[in-house]
């Protein structure tokens, strides 16, 4: 286990997004929490301007084409949880010969981060409203992705929540399927249970095999909630895990 010095911020709350039905079975069980961040929407939503960043429904029906998407066949990372896209302002900024799409449950949130993104004038991000497990199995094609960040999924810590938590068996094979041949998942929670859990799941899955996460002094990802957290002195667990096969 990796025990870093402090934790950012989990951003699993939402409206709703896209969500698919298992067959056979009602909707979706959604692995992000149900509240809405109104206090961002509250007459500011009219003012945002998501153009060219935010994806529209018809990203969500089918394998996603990135060279349509971005106009180019860059690598492309992922991160599920983009919250007010602090981490992909940066990310993004940092490295415009790679490609970004943030995946985000709150529709708020979503609208935030976009219109936060379009305004940094970024080419090389693209935001989507969505449920990430379901995203992930529909919209993803094999080996077309490089590196996978989820910094602080929801925990559900309650036990008869549990089942809501994104990282399971299913989710973690999908992760793999979508890796490109030495792409990266990179975790990190303040959750000792969860992180036990995340482990043992990811050391389930054939091709993945856990790799070296880097120590952080100061800020690891840069996020709101992590600025915040660090000033409490929170730990954090981080994990990495490289697809080799």
């Amino acid at each position: 286990m990796q025990v870093l010095a402090h934790k950012t911020g989990g951003t699993y709350r939402g409206l709703r997004p896209f969500c698919l039905p298992r067959a056979g079975q009602g909707p979706m069980l959604s692995t992000m929490r149900p509240n809405s961040p109104q206090h961002l929407a509250h007459g500011k939503a009219a003012k945002w301007d998501t153009s060219c960043v935010l994806l529209d429904d018809s990203a969500s029906q089918g394998r996603l084409d990135w060279a349509k998407i971005f106009g180019n066949t860059s690598p492309v990372e992922i991160e599920i949880g983009t919250g007010k896209g602090t981490f992909l302002l940066a990310r993004a900024g940092e490295r415009p010969e790679i490609n970004f799409l943030g995946i985000e449950f709150a529709r708020a949130y979503c609208r935030y981060a976009a219109d936060r993104l379009r305004r940094r004038n970024l080419t090389n991000v693209r935001v989507v409203q969505a449920e990430a497990a379901a995203f992930f199995k529909i919209c993803l094609a094999d080996a077309s992705v490089w590196r996978v960040h989820i910094y602080f999924p929801d925990p559900w810590p309650k036990r008869r929540h549990r089942r809501r938590r994104l990282i399971q068996p299913p989710f973690a094979w999908d992760v793999r399927r979508v890796l490109r041949a030495g792409g990266q998942l990179i975790i990190i929670t303040d959750h000792i249970g969860y992180y036990r859990q995340i482990r043992n799941v990811l050391r389930s899955v054939p091709g993945l095999a856990p790799v070296p996460t880097p120590r952080a002094d100061g800020e690891l990802v840069g996020t709101n909630f992590e600025r915040k957290y660090i000033t409490q002195g929170r730990s954090f667990y981080a994990a990495a895990w490289l697809r080799y096969a």
